[in-house]
């Protein structure tokens, strides 16, 4: 992961080897992942699992996002879920006790790599192309996937960070 800076990531150039038109996408995926390590510190194993007002808990969102994101991108390189991927998909949001803060930020971020790879292959002649979603076939197109990835990604981080801040200040 890039270490914060000041700078917001978009103000600190292009994302190397991604297309121009997709450099939104990797800006914001990155930006979300450096928030998200700054809004887990403090943040331990009693605290993951919470639900203040019923909302969604940190960790369902540090594994929906991983989740998403990897089936996102599968629809958008053309392809249906595996097995694996519908079995994670089943898992999300299911406490856990063997997972930990620590361990949900590394998948975060060996997840976000992978995207980041991912994006690199994908060119300007192919973004307008039709994709398939689920079983049910649902139309997009490579762009309009990738560009939900990142505006779905920025959403949880939204509610992982009123989520945060609320159980900090509860706890204190």
């Amino acid at each position: 992961m890039q270490k914060q800076t000041n700078m917001e990531v978009w103000l600190r150039g292009p994302v190397p080897d991604v297309i121009p038109l997709l450099q939104p996408v990797a800006h914001a995926l990155l930006q979300a992942q450096e928030e998200i390590h700054v809004y887990m510190e403090g943040i331990d194993e009693m605290l993951m699992w919470q639900r203040p007002a019923g909302v969604a808990s940190i960790a369902f969102h540090l594994q929906h996002i991983c989740g998403f994101l990897d089936r996102l991108f599968t629809y958008a390189e053309g392809q249906q879920l595996s097995k694996q991927q519908l079995g994670y998909l089943s898992k999300e949001g299911v406490e856990d006790g063997t997972l930990t803060v620590r361990g949900l930020c590394e998948s975060l971020d060996t997840e976000m790599q992978k995207c980041l790879t991912r994006l690199k292959s994908f060119q300007a002649a192919t973004v307008e192309e039709p994709r398939f979603v689920g079983r049910k076939m649902i139309p997009s197109t490579v762009i309009g996937l990738l560009v939900h990835a990142a505006e779905h990604t920025q959403r949880h981080t939204g509610q992982l960070l009123v989520t945060s801040r609320i159980l900090q200040y509860t706890q204190a």
